[in-house]
């Protein structure tokens, strides 16, 4: 919802300028009025408005015989008239279309950041491929769990006899069945393995979910910082316009040189521009918020939050263990060296994988012969000692690696509550002290140009001072936010599907 905020309500009759000041907050009423509401209002109209009310202004020759006399002027009232009327008119269309057809125009829908949260786990792509990656896991354990299956074994033939044998001419038939019996204690390393995969995977989906939640949520405070940004800049373009007023009715009586006016417009250029890309900036945050969600945010939406809000704060001890006990990337590293360790009793086990056990008949013309036999692979020229060693150096690497991981997790912990400390003392300095003295400062200076006692000077490098100090408080408060974003991030809090 956009909100045009004038530090200055009041209108400032300066020579002739009223109608057009007071046609200004006529026209900022309205928009305000509409943007409660809910209604999408077009922001263009808020520079057009302007730029037609300046285009609009008396001529410098009557506005020059005004100050000199103080009768009624015909050109000055039908001025006034003309001026007041070109702002109804833009008041009028600035406000939207749907709003003049009737109370069905679309409301933008609130959305809440644990709604925002819940939406985009529903629907971003990468969390559903880790959801696939633990079905693929979970497949493996039955492959690992499956026994194999019998061998059948069907051979015929045909005896011819010889003439001075005793054997007997006819058909040779043969059928046999044999069974792999195999190692259990292979068996067993195997499913393990599996297992550990599976748990791998698992952790691997909780850490995705844990980094998107801590993603969409500092995308969402980043959307709420622009559209603070949006608003200071707002804000300092209207003051901006209310000192060119006043500069413009002093350069036309002679109380000023002309470079103040000229500084006034190119300090307006400026500020426009800084508005229009500050109302980027906002787009750009929606578009990355909506494509975590797989575009499934509604065509039109607002985030129900502010950049200010209050978050609990644990202690840093307690979220030093919260982080070694639920840390997803942690929980990942143990399973990897719970499942090298399988793999190294899988791969010592395979030197014996089992035995073949085979039952077989032979019938001959005058002869039946039933054979049962047992095989087994002796473990001579193959001891697997390569898959074995290197299951061990995986191990190794992967110890070195959780370890590694839990004094930088440590670390980390503590680097962003440093952030959360730095940013606290920065938000109370700038609001509690810096802020008051800024706006205090251009109020003065405001006042002291307005008798003649300062420089437009002055006047333009309080206000840049004011605006300069209300986006480092806003960057103070997003960077608060940041850091309790990470630190939850850091401690697992965001990786259980129940949080």
């Amino acid at each position: 919802m956009h909100v045009l905020r004038p530090i200055e309500r009041r209108s400032n009759k300066l020579g002739n300028g009223g109608s057009t000041n007071e046609c200004k907050f006529l026209f900022i009423h309205a928009f305000n009025s509409s943007s409660a509401a809910g209604m999408p209002i077009n922001t263009d109209f808020f520079s057009i408005f302007f730029i037609l009310t300046e285009s609009t202004s008396m001529p410098s020759s009557t506005r020059f015989r005004t100050v000199r006399s103080s009768r009624p002027n015909i050109s000055i009232l039908l001025h006034r008239f003309s001026t007041l009327w070109s702002c109804l008119l833009l008041v009028l269309l600035s406000l939207p279309a749907a709003h003049a057809a009737g109370p069905g125009a679309p409301a933008p829908r609130m959305i809440g950041i644990d709604d925002l949260v819940i939406l985009v786990l529903q629907h971003n792509a990468s969390l559903r491929t880790g959801q696939r990656s633990v079905d693929i896991a979970t497949a493996g354990v039955t492959t690992a769990g499956a026994l194999p299956n019998p061998r059948i074994e069907v051979n015929t033939g045909r005896n011819g006899g010889v003439p001075s044998s005793s054997a007997q001419a006819g058909t040779v038939v043969g059928v046999g069945v044999s069974q792999f019996i195999e190692n259990p204690n292979l068996r067993n390393a195997r499913v393990n393995t599996a297992l550990f995969a599976e748990q791998t995977s698992l952790q691997s989906l909780s850490q995705i979910r844990n980094e998107l939640v801590g993603q969409v949520k500092l995308r969402a405070y980043e959307y709420l910082l622009r559209k603070e940004e949006a608003l200071a800049a707002a804000d300092a373009l209207l003051i901006l316009q209310q000192i060119r007023e006043r500069v413009k009715v002093r350069v036309e009586t002679g109380e000023a040189g002309k470079y103040e006016l000229i500084k006034s417009d190119a300090e307006i250029i400026n500020a426009q521009q800084r508005e229009q890309t500050a109302r980027l900036q906002i787009q750009q945050a929606a578009i990355s918020l909506n494509r975590l969600a797989g575009g499934q945010l509604p065509p039109i939406w607002d985030l129900d939050a502010q950049l200010n809000d209050v978050t609990f704060l644990p202690e840093l001890e307690t979220l030093k263990k919260s982080a070694l006990q639920s840390n997803p990337e942690l929980r990942v590293l143990e399973s990897e060296f719970e499942r090298n360790q399988s793999r190294i009793a899988e791969a010592s086990a395979s030197r014996l994988p089992g035995l073949e056990v085979r039952l077989s008949q032979i019938r001959e013309p005058d002869v039946r012969q039933e054979i049962l036999g047992v095989s087994i692979q002796v473990p001579l020229l193959d001891q697997r000692r390569g898959p074995r060693a290197e299951a061990i150096a995986e191990r190794e690497r992967t110890t070195s690696r959780l370890e590694g991981r839990r004094v930088e997790l440590m670390q980390q912990l503590e680097l962003s509550w440093k952030s959360v400390e730095i940013a606290q003392v920065r938000i109370k300095a700038l609001s509690e002290g810096a802020m008051r003295d800024a706006e205090a400062a251009l109020r003065v200076a405001q006042a002291a140009y307005r008798f003649g006692e300062r420089g437009i000077l002055e006047v333009l490098d309080a206000q840049r001072v004011l605006r300069a100090v209300r986006q480092d408080l806003l960057l103070a408060r997003y960077q608060l936010q940041a850091s309790l974003i990470e630190l939850d991030t850091l401690a697992g809090r965001y990786g259980s599907p129940n949080q």
